[in-house]
């Protein structure tokens, strides 16, 4: 549960200080959001002892969830494991229908409430684990996922610091959205540019009056001019190879 007004939050020592400071420097660096996740997980690994293996996942307007860093393989491993059962503590954590945002799970072993996650969780080393939510204004943006295969117990402190580091994970992934948003709009741009070309290279047409061919194939078939433009694009592309 979250620490009431007035009750003592655990000590953070210099170490751990230092640690939030880095990621945040990272944060306004010139860097991509995906190395500023990278460092977030190692820095939430390194910094938490009872820790030793940690992700962070990314939920997508289609519903998707991907883990977009992570710290090993087991990381993927045991997210990808919740995705597909639809169950586990870090799926519970991103879940708008639970009010908790922080599912910390100590001794999994014993645990019955994700009844086909938890014993190959269990078999692949998890003694505890811990799933934040990610969230900004209310929306779910991903999940700060923690396991440890060394401590059947996560501390009071060990939450406090995950707590801590998912607020810096929540600023980074604003700039994943943000580049994601960036990097659709270039492919749209190139792929509507180099369909306009091919339109007026095949009727002889201005870049004006290709362009506008492209948008009443688009309003005729009701199918967004990107993906009209993909399609000329890659049938273009496949003629040419075979010719």
């Amino acid at each position: 549960a979250k620490p009431s007004v007035g009750e003592r939050i655990p000590m953070i020592d210099n170490t751990i200080t230092h640690a939030l400071d880095q990621v945040a420097r990272q944060l306004g660096e010139a860097r991509s959001a995906d190395e500023v996740l990278d460092s977030i997980t190692l820095a939430v690994r390194e910094s938490i002892d009872e820790i030793d293996h940690v992700g962070i996942s990314i939920t997508h307007r289609n519903g998707r969830i991907e883990t977009r860093s992570r710290t090993d393989d087991l990381v993927l491993q045991l997210d990808q494991l919740q995705y597909d059962l639809r169950e586990g503590p870090c799926l519970d954590a991103m879940s708008s229908e639970h009010d908790e945002d922080v599912i910390r799970v100590d001794h999994l072993q014993d645990d019955q409430r994700w009844p086909r996650y938890r014993p190959q969780a269990v078999a692949a080393g998890v003694r505890s684990q811990m799933g934040l939510r990610l969230f900004r204004e209310d929306t779910t943006v991903g999940g700060l996922n923690l396991y440890s295969t060394t401590s059947d117990e996560i501390t009071d402190q060990g939450e406090a610091l995950a707590r801590l580091f998912a607020t810096h994970a929540v600023l980074a992934l604003g700039r994943v959205n943000v580049e994601q948003s960036l990097n659709t709009a270039l492919e749209t741009r190139t792929l509507i540019g180099q369909a306009t070309g091919i339109v007026m290279e095949r009727y002889d047409l201005s870049a004006d009056r290709a362009f506008d061919y492209l948008v009443r194939v688009s309003q005729s078939s009701n199918i967004k001019i990107r993906d009209v433009a993909a399609e000329m694009v890659h049938g273009h592309a496949g003629r040419v190879e075979s010719g």
